[in-house]
């Protein structure tokens, strides 16, 4: 069975991968110190995710229905370079995502989603500001 925000982001439907999270959601990105916090901001910020990544899509899934933690494998690309990738997620009792991180690799692809992310934090604060 396929985690419905694996389901929402193959979809690109940012209103229920947004739908999914939890308002005290922390999302610990793979090229940032700092977690971010809140709903609006991770949502903000898998928005730009979804501009930057090209060809993504998602290789594996672990967990079974029932777990609160998950495990999506990812590739894509950022410009020239293949990533691969791992979004954790763990669920609140309500189901809801209220932590994500995201892991990343080869650390060249790692430095390119840094550059091009850091690109995209302006229009990402405007959307927050909102």
């Amino acid at each position: 069975m396929t985690h419905p925000f694996r389901t929402a982001v193959e979809a690109d439907d940012h209103e229920a991968i947004e739908a999914l999270l939890a308002e005290d959601v922390v999302f610990t990105s793979p090229v940032a110190f700092r977690p971010y916090h809140g709903k609006a901001l991770t949502a903000a910020i898998l928005r730009g995710v979804s501009r930057v990544f090209e060809d993504f899509r998602y290789v594996r899934e672990i967990g079974g229905p029932d777990e609160r933690d998950h495990a999506l494998v990812f590739t894509a690309r950022v410009g020239d370079r293949e990533i691969t990738g791992c979004d954790f997620l763990h669920l609140d009792e309500q189901g809801r995502v209220d932590d994500l991180m995201v892991m990343v690799r080869p650390m060249s692809a790692a430095q390119a989603l840094a550059v091009a992310m850091g690109e995209q934090f302006e229009r990402i604060s405007r959307e927050v500001e909102v």
